[in-house]
């Protein structure tokens, strides 16, 4: 489901929902969602623009409520995130996390064939475009603690996302 970067990143098509953390803002290229905003002290990327809804944006809001009842642990929806190799490559393996697991800073690191670049797989989780979907909240430091959360209201949205999860969280 994960495309290239090659994939278009304007915002063709936009929808907002409502969720127990903040307003979420989707976007697409038509083809492949492009973009997930956890709202952040009440604005949104894009709030000065009219919501412009399709059939794949109208199926990723469906999947985000069953994730957020706890009726849905994978998504089923093609995604375009773009940035560099690296970081796509991250993004990749972010999207293999599963439900209820987590993975460690270094671990990614290991996968992606560089053990000691901590920082830039670091740098690369906090640049998901597509949070949840792609789900970085799933990363923790070696020892299990949050060490941060670029998405919604920062820690206390990545600890609701794994407590959602049954994730044991230390903080």
């Amino acid at each position: 489901m994960f495309s290239p970067s090659n994939a278009a990143a304007p915002p063709v098509h936009l929808k907002r929902i409502d969720s127990p953390i903040g307003r979420i803002e989707i976007t697409s290229n038509g083809n492949a969602i492009t973009s997930l905003s956890i709202e952040r002290a009440g604005s949104l990327p894009y709030d000065e623009l009219d919501e412009n809804s399709s059939t794949l944006l109208d199926l990723a809001a469906k999947q985000l409520s069953e994730y957020f009842r706890g009726t849905r642990h994978s998504f089923e929806l093609p995604v375009a995130p773009r940035g560099t190799e690296f970081q796509e490559s991250i993004w990749t393996q972010l999207a293999d996390i599963e439900w209820g697991e987590v993975r460690s800073y270094g671990e990614l690191g290991i996968l992606s064939g560089r053990a000691t670049a901590g920082r830039a797989v670091g740098g690369a989780v906090g640049a998901n475009p597509i949070p949840i979907i792609i789900p970085c909240h799933r990363v923790l430091a070696s020892n299990n603690k949050i060490t941060g959360y670029s998405g919604g209201n920062g820690i206390p949205t990545k600890i609701w996302l794994l407590e959602h999860e049954g994730i044991e969280v230390v903080v």
